[in-house]
């Protein structure tokens, strides 16, 4: 289903200029406790494989920049636009100073336009749906046309409710989940899936990714409890291979 926006605004023009110093970012608060917890579950995995992270950005409420004007537009009547998606994946980009603090990005200027934006939905609708051009700018509207990014994923934790929308001929359009309810997201070469469990000390539903193979891929602790897992099988190995060597009358010398 390709999702058409209304009223497209005659020869926009999209620019990519620096965000200055001086601009003033909105400073809108979190609209729900569970949406930074989402954000690091989803990041967290891919800090293990070098390849995802390498030259990569992974940022959550993080301003995402672009210029917009008309032909006859003044320079006054130019505007920059600055959006923060809840999740945004980026790679490759151009690397800072060490000295330098990255506080926006901006496409083609820094680097590549993200492989991936992600909207978490709060009790109450925002403009993640907004798909006019007004005077205000929605974010459906920002990323389809101004940005066109490849992948916009929007999820609500509280219902388990995912749409994944794939930028075709200038429009998105909602993608179909495959037999195990999962999304190709390519760029990550990832599938992005639902689970229900716990983490972090919340339980409910998250946003997981899994591998080509379909090995989900673990959090932090996840990986550790596997580790120790294997560590106790091979004790319980090396033990009843000792106790049946004893049995058959060799003793095995202590190491010291």
């Amino acid at each position: 289903m390709l999702v058409a926006t209304k009223n497209p605004p005659a020869k926009l023009i999209v620019t990519w200029p620096l965000l200055p110093d001086d601009f003033q970012l909105p400073d809108d608060p979190v609209e729900d406790e569970t949406q930074p917890l989402i954000a690091a579950a989803l990041r967290q995995p891919l800090t293990a494989i070098p390849e995802l992270m390498q030259d990569a950005l992974i940022l959550s409420n993080f301003a995402l920049c672009a210029g917009i004007s008309f032909p006859s537009s003044t320079i006054d009547e130019q505007r920059t636009i600055c959006k923060a998606p809840d999740w945004m994946y980026v790679k490759p980009v151009n690397p800072k100073n060490v000295s330098q603090v990255r506080r926006s990005y901006t496409p083609h200027t820094e680097g590549t336009i993200p492989q991936i934006v992600m909207e978490f939905l709060s009790e109450t609708y925002g403009e993640e749906y907004s798909v006019e051009f007004k005077q205000r700018v929605g974010k459906w509207f920002f990323y389809e046309q101004i940005i066109k990014v490849p992948r916009y994923v929007i999820f609500r934790a509280t219902t388990a409710h995912l749409e994944v929308y794939a930028l075709e001929s200038e429009h998105y359009r909602l993608e179909e989940p495959d037999d195990n309810g999962r999304f190709w997201i390519p760029g990550l070469n990832l599938f992005l899936g639902i689970w229900e469990g716990s983490h972090e000390y919340r339980t409910g539903y998250w946003l997981r990714w899994w591998n080509s193979e379909g090995e989900l891929l673990l959090w932090s602790e996840e990986r550790a409890e596997q580790e120790r897992l294997r560590a106790d099988r091979e004790s319980l190995r090396a033990e009843r291979l000792a106790e049946k060597l004893r049995q058959a009358g060799i003793e095995l010398d202590d190491e010291e």
